[in-house]
């Protein structure tokens, strides 16, 4: 099949022949190759300037990132390329964990860009983050049928970014009968998590090996969990041994499934769940004399686009500080952040900060990112996005 050629302007080939699989609207030659003839998620020839073979590509003309890489030659994407690509990231995956609960798809760095899976034992929840797969969808699903052979697939396909590939916010069960609730085993903690109205794909495996630490650094001791969602950190510092655990959520629903965990761990009497904003929750807590041995600091990305940047970086500020001041002497802070646009300086920065304001001293353990099933592409400093530090904070 003679794919429609895509060119580029010349010299903008040098970022995809460094590896990066991303082309931006204002590196194509909208004279040879105008965007406006090319329809959302079409398959094309990337070429240079001067028609040499780049790879091919699908397109979104209605996008700041218009077009992304595929494969390296002529090859498109297709069923049996997808059947490949998923054979080879399952094959990763088992090589890493020995239950099926993880990333299996984690887009760009397992080069199949706008995808997202995540296993649930049986279960598959997906998001089609782009309207290349988006066009794809029957034969992603018919591939991961055949790779998996899940019991049911759900797509969530209610994420931000879809607005921004201009595609509808849907949640819908694409195959099987997918249940509400799925149950899955972290580090050795069986744990309850949303299939359909959870946040993202109902769970977040990126942090799991974060969230390990806590198997060394929680037993004994009174735990606060900030932004618990359905109590990952909380549930498994009970299960490690804490004697207590408090968990903040605006969200009750959340804080349900977090109470549930903990009955399914038979830590229930050590679990308190408090619902409401987390920064007037914590400032209520230091008002009336609260403290604890161990607190994790996990929030949403406060810095979700780069003209966020001074606000978000704010917040880091505070919701740490405000975190430090609950903290006992030789207390714990796991501080983490899932904001791409905070680089790891700036949250290292921002400990070193509320420490100083403090007159605490501040010692880094730790040192985290996400974990083996979100692998990092090295063109594509995006797919690392999450920071976490382990802390000790001392009284100097």
């Amino acid at each position: 099949m003679q794919l429609p050629s895509l060119r580029l302007k010349r010299h903008e080939e040098r970022r995809l022949l460094g590896g990066h699989l991303w082309i931006y609207s204002n590196e194509v030659d909208s004279r040879e190759t105008p965007l406006q003839q090319y329809q959302a998620g079409e398959q094309v020839r990337v070429e240079t300037h001067n028609g040499k073979l780049l790879g091919t590509a699908y397109v979104n003309p209605h996008s700041l990132i218009c077009a992304r890489l595929v494969s390296r030659d002529d090859r498109i994407l297709d069923r049996a390329l997808l059947v490949h690509r998923l054979l080879q990231a399952l094959k990763l995956r088992t090589q890493l964990f020995d239950e099926p609960f993880y990333r299996l798809v984690y887009g760009e760095s397992d080069l199949l860009p706008g995808l997202v899976v995540d296993r649930f034992g049986p279960h598959l929840s997906v998001q089609l983050n782009s309207a290349g797969m988006e066009a794809m969808r029957g034969q992603v699903l018919d591939a991961l049928k055949q790779v998996i052979a899940p019991e049911s697939i759900v797509l969530r396909n209610d994420s931000s970014i879809r607005t921004l590939e201009g595609l509808l916010r849907e949640v819908e069960v694409a195959w099987g009968e997918a249940p509400k609730v799925v149950e899955l085993l972290e580090n050795g903690v069986p744990l309850l998590a949303p299939l359909h109205d959870g946040q993202k794909t109902g769970w977040y495996y990126d942090q799991r090996p974060n969230r390990a630490w806590l198997r060394r650094f929680a037993p004994g001791k009174r735990v606060l969990d900030v932004f618990s969602y359905v109590g990952a950190f909380a549930v498994q510092a009970a299960a490690f041994g804490a004697r207590e655990v408090v968990a903040i959520d605006a969200s009750r629903p959340a804080l349900e499934m977090a109470e549930k965990n903990a009955e399914l761990n038979g830590v229930g009497d050590r679990f308190n769940g408090i619902e409401g904003d987390a920064f007037a929750i914590l400032r209520g807590l230091k008002a009336e004399g609260e403290s604890f041995d161990l607190i994790v600091v996990d929030p949403p990305a406060f810095i979700k686009r780069k003209k966020d940047h001074k606000e978000g970086l704010q917040a880091y500020h505070r919701i740490n500080e405000l975190a430090m001041q609950l903290l006992q002497p030789d207390g714990i802070l796991l501080a983490a952040s899932c904001s791409m646009h905070l680089a790891r300086e700036e949250l290292l920065d921002v400990l070193r900060s509320a420490g100083r304001r403090q007159d605490r001293h501040v010692q880094i353990l730790m040192e985290g990112m996400q974990g083996p099933d979100h692998p990092v592409h090295p063109a594509i400093p995006e797919t690392r996005y999450l920071k976490a530090f382990l802390a000790r904070v001392s009284d100097g």
